[in-house]
């Protein structure tokens, strides 16, 4: 009988032939893949493990010889492991993955890639949680950088394209059009620092961005000693038209006194200035130097008349987020709801333009001393050419400190102002600096200068460069 038994259950699994049904583990033709699980029918169905012989594995449901249902398969050639449903062997449906080299995915899945609404953590930490399409980011979707910035948009084929928004994390937004991930088309960027571009980009670049400041007027501005000037300013384009797309940049109008060295004493300049404040001359583009010379205003809170000059270095990076909120201009508003105001001495740039109103030249600033002695110097010089100003003459060998050689006098102050206040007359120069910070797009614009002349004579006729010449150091 027992011998009976035996020969039935050997003509039922024969050797070399999977099992029938039940419990069994089976090892293919072809010896790449192994069965260790349930049977019916001679077919894998129900909860198994089939293992392959580069060391990966699916350990789940089957379903007629079919992987299907739910289950985990892990790849070893990428070190990927899929835990969800399947269908004919391929992850379908709603599953998580996880990268072994790095980061994970939860969400759809359609013939074994990413499709439909999911959630996807790169090996980079970046954060997306939207809409895909043949295991990339396409439709809506919405991206948390690890850098702290965050974008909500359109996407495709994996890059942000169509309209979106981009949040930086220092502040900064750029709303509008994108293209092959990129700033592209219509957009408006409100920048950490104040700075507001609304216009066209091209390749992540504002097509109408500033490029220069030009300071308006004459060539040479001519003003009697203690009266008071203005100062008009304009962002322009590489093609010279104004930047109105701009606002928010923040401008400093600073001056300067020329500096000029005696043959006889190099040490000597107009002014004899105390060792702990000298500095490095600041060359201009009129063809001399000079040293840094306050300005004073009317207004109250202005800046004072004998405030010591700031270096060319610190004025070039003097304006930070607390200098903003000092006294001063109109308060503008910052990203994330922040205001500020600027210092006496800057203004906010308004569609390209700005203006610095009845500021004036203040007296020498502690320190500064007026050179008493050229008058014996201009004694032995007498049989040459009187030393002059202006810029076309070269360094004089004698020179007239500013309001002759008497200190204590500033001949032709305008009305009203007291003695003592006024500055001597000479060459001065206005300089106005970009002193945005943070840098709008990481680059400040260059420095624009304004030649002035203080003449006890008064103004006098203003000689204008031609179409009106703004002057701008490019």
């Amino acid at each position: 009988m027992a011998a009976a038994r035996q020969g039935v259950l050997q003509r039922r699994d024969p050797p070399g032939r999977p099992p029938q049904d039940g419990y069994g583990v089976y090892t293919f033709p072809n010896s790449f893949f192994r069965y260790e699980g349930e049977w019916r029918g001679g077919k894998t169905h129900g909860r198994g493990k089939l293992l392959f012989k580069d060391g990966s594995y699916y350990e789940g449901e089957f379903a007629d010889g079919e992987i299907a249902g739910e289950g985990c398969r892990h790849w070893a050639a990428t070190g990927n492991t899929y835990s969800g449903r399947f269908v004919l062997g391929e992850p379908q449906g709603h599953g998580v993955m996880t990268y072994g080299a790095g980061g994970c995915y939860e969400g759809a899945m359609s013939r074994g890639m990413r499709e439909g609404h999911g959630c996807l953590v790169d090996q980079d930490g970046n954060v997306y949680r939207g809409s895909f399409h043949s295991n990339k980011q396409h439709g809506r979707g919405h991206m948390a950088f690890r850098n702290g910035d965050t974008y909500d948009g359109d996407w495709v084929r994996g890059q942000r394209q169509g309209h979106g928004v981009l949040r930086c994390a220092d502040g900064s937004t750029y709303e509008g059009q994108w293209h092959h991930g990129v700033f592209s088309g219509l957009g408006s960027m409100a920048h950490c620092s104040g700075v507001v571009y609304r216009g066209i980009w091209i390749n992540g670049h504002p097509v109408a961005r500033a490029t220069r400041i030009a300071i308006l007027g004459p060539e040479t501005l001519r003003v009697a000693p203690g009266a008071p000037f203005t100062v008009r300013v304009q962002l322009q384009r590489e093609d010279g038209a104004a930047a109105e797309s701009e606002d928010g940049r923040v401008l400093r109008v600073s001056a300067g006194v020329r500096y000029v060295q005696l043959a006889a004493c190099s040490d000597v300049c107009f002014f004899r200035v105390d060792g702990d404040r000298r500095e490095a001359p600041i060359q201009t583009p009129f063809g001399f130097e000079c040293i840094a010379y306050p300005l004073s205003s009317p207004s109250p809170g202005g800046l004072e008349p004998g405030a010591a000059p700031e270096s060319a270095g610190d004025e070039e990076a003097a304006l930070t987020s607390d200098a903003l909120r000092g006294q001063g201009d109109t308060p503008s508003s910052l990203p994330g709801g922040r205001s500020a105001r600027c210092p006496e001495d800057c203004r906010r740039v308004q569609r390209g333009r700005a203006e610095f109103l009845d500021i004036r030249l203040g007296p020498p600033p502690p320190g500064y001393h007026p050179v008493p002695f050229l008058d014996g110097l201009r004694e032995k010089a007498s049989s040459g050419p009187a030393g002059g100003l202006d810029p076309g003459t070269g360094t004089p060998t004698v020179q007239d400190p500013p309001g002759g050689s008497r200190p204590d006098e500033a001949a032709g102050a305008a009305p009203g102002t007291a003695p003592g206040t006024a500055a001597f007359p000479g060459e001065y120069v206005i300089m106005v600096r970009d002193v945005t910070a943070p840098p709008f797009l990481g680059r400040s614009l260059p420095t624009a200068f304004q030649h002035l002349r203080v003449s006890a004579s008064g103004p006098g006729p203003q000689p204008r460069a031609p179409g009106e010449g703004p002057t701008a150091q490019d």
